[in-house]
């Protein structure tokens, strides 16, 4: 089997990294507008609850379908060739060295160009989150 394919969720790929934020401070970034530009791309609405639609200017567009507040977002994402949305969740988990975590996973990718394209994406977003502390 290819890496990053599984047989329940087809392509999937996670990135995570260790900054020097509190939990409180680390959720802030993903659901403030700044920070939703960054890892999401700039939107014309910065609804963040369960059951709102977005669309960027880049083309992506889905639904909010989890939201738990300082723990984590799940959310259908699209890009407009794509056939069919891949879920990606966003996670902030707290380390006892009062630093947090920031794990984005997302799956069921189409192919494994798409897996690496995504891989590359989500780790220069946590590189631009890290640069914005």
């Amino acid at each position: 089997m290819e890496v990053g394919k599984t047989k329940s969720v087809g392509y999937q790929v996670g990135v995570r990294r260790t900054l020097p934020l509190t939990l409180e401070e680390a959720w802030e970034m993903i659901v403030s507008p700044r920070g939703i530009n960054v890892w999401l791309g700039e939107t014309s609405s910065y609804d963040f609850s369960v059951g709102a639609n977005y669309y960027t200017r880049e083309g992506i567009s889905g639904e909010i379908r989890v939201l738990n507040e300082r723990q984590n977002v799940r959310l259908t994402w699209k890009k407009e060739q794509w056939e069919r949305a891949s879920t990606l969740q966003i996670r902030t988990i707290e380390q006892l060295n009062g630093k947090c975590t920031i794990s984005f996973h997302q799956e069921n990718l189409p192919s494994t160009k798409d897996r690496e394209e995504m891989k590359v994406r989500w780790e220069e977003v946590l590189e631009k989150l890290m640069q914005g502390i």
